[in-house]
């Protein structure tokens, strides 16, 4: 059911980019339509392939990262009043400052390679990771919390019983938050500096006015990050069992 829907929001898509191409008049290399994107996309495969390959690297190792970053910052913060009061300046901060100013920064200190796309990539998912997973675990019942201490549970076995289970569906959001957003870090880096990856490519086929090779790597990215974002959604819903839609609703009426 969701896959046919997904497919239908698929095809009102490029009908809609197809009806502003005619709408609009614009030419081809000002806004391409669809057929010309779809055949660059075919005939330029083999090069674009190792840019994507690049660029889903960069992306994966940035959640990776940046996921237990955050998530180990998060179980700092609650554990530790004191680390708290050092960690969430440096949250704060680390959204504060627009991504597009550190990445010069970073290609700086960590060269054009692969570690500063990364960084890059690790710096916009930490936030929505950390304070997802940091208020869902701040939302556990205290008075689940107190019966488990006269119980005799010690604190590790509080967060692994009650307290992270609790917070599991926070951080799931703060995943999901963090998938669709992985990709600007990535590509931002490369725009910046880099010699591979799909934002290189872009602004190797924008230099050379080749429009539509510049759509088909967006176009790319768009479909790697979607693809990104149902995989990690499938995988927390599948994860998160005992919330399921059915229950949640059963739990609604009642």
């Amino acid at each position: 059911m969701k896959a046919g829907r997904i497919i239908t929001l698929a095809i009102m898509l490029l009908l809609v980019w197809q009806l502003i191409v005619l709408i609009s008049g614009a030419p081809p290399y000002i806004l391409p339509g669809p057929w010309p994107v779809a055949l660059a996309i075919i005939h330029n495969w083999q090069e674009l392939w190792p840019h994507l390959q690049t660029t889903l690297v960069e992306i994966l190792l940035g959640l990776l990262i940046g996921s237990l970053l955050g998530g180990s910052s998060a179980l700092l913060m609650t554990l530790s009043p004191l680390l708290k009061r050092w960690l969430l300046p440096v949250l704060v901060i680390s959204q504060a400052i627009p991504v597009f100013a550190l990445a010069p920064v970073l290609v700086l200190w960590l060269g054009y390679g692969l570690a500063s796309k990364v960084a890059m990539a690790v710096l916009i998912i930490y936030f929505p990771v950390t304070s997802s997973f940091y208020y869902g675990m701040q939302r556990t019942d205290r008075d689940l919390l107190e019966l488990a201490r006269i119980m005799g549970a010690t604190t590790p076995r509080l967060f692994r019983y009650i307290i992270i289970p609790t917070a599991l569906p926070s951080l799931g959001s703060g995943l999901r938050v963090a998938t669709a957003v992985a990709p600007i870090g990535a590509v931002v880096g490369e725009w910046v500096g880099s010699s591979s990856g799909l934002g290189y490519y872009m602004l190797y086929a924008n230099a050379r006015m080749q429009i539509d090779n510049m759509f088909a790597a967006l176009a790319i990215l768009a479909l790697t990050s979607l693809s990104l974002y149902f995989c990690i959604d499938a995988l927390i819903t599948k994860l998160h069992f005992w919330e399921s839609p059915k229950e949640l609703i059963h739990e609604k009426t009642y």
